[in-house]
């Protein structure tokens, strides 16, 4: 039986460990095992953002990893909960880019990017990263697990056993979580939207 990702191996948990333990040369150890993943999630990322954009993919994957060094005190679970974290400092780098071009400010907004799938999210050019990191906080201050399932799905790309796994509910509670989440973040996309409160 052949599965979408393969399990996670076990030389990337114990590196993650040994790492969360204080070994540095543990984490130059296992860039190499996941460097490929953390380039689909910057490919993913860069998709999503609008044409001429001035960070490219590796160089994304280059600051996330800058930030990641700098992360103290994480117990890493395993690969899952790795890309989680991954996917949300990058998520933050391209939020930190486009605020301090003053993004907002300078050219009103652009699409919206519908969340009804993840693939076609990732399809679209010009998604406001910013508009959808605010509503993704908004959302967080309402129900931080919901938040946390659409970060995981659609920013890391993890399956919903994976995100299951990661946020500690069964898959089930991921799908209703993420049905909700979804909609939630559709009306607050919306142009028509009254801001969340």
């Amino acid at each position: 039986m052949a599965d979408a990702q393969p399990p996670t191996p076990p030389a990337v948990t114990a590196l993650l460990k040994a790492w969360s333990d204080g070994d540095q040369t543990a984490l130059d150890a296992l860039l190499p095992l996941v460097e490929q993943e953390l380039r689909r999630l910057a490919r993913h990322y860069m998709r999503g953002e609008r044409a001429g954009h001035t960070l490219q993919p590796t160089a994304l994957v280059n600051e996330a990893y800058l930030r990641l060094v700098d992360i103290a005190h994480v117990r890493w679970q395993n690969r899952a909960h790795f890309l989680a974290v991954a996917a949300r400092t990058m998520r933050r780098v391209l939020v930190d880019m486009a605020r301090a071009k003053g993004y907002q400010k300078r050219g009103g907004r652009v699409p919206l990017v519908p969340l009804d799938e993840v693939d076609v999210a990732a399809a679209r050019p010009d998604a406001d990263v910013v508009a959808l990191h605010d509503a993704l906080e908004a959302l967080a201050a309402v129900d931080a697990r919901k938040a946390h399932v659409v970060e995981l799905r659609y920013f890391g790309g993890l399956t919903v056993e994976e995100t299951a796994e990661v946020v500690g509910v069964a898959p089930e509670t991921v799908m209703r979580d993420w049905k909700f989440a979804k909609a939630w973040l559709l009306r607050e996309l919306s142009p028509d939207a009254p801001p969340a409160t």
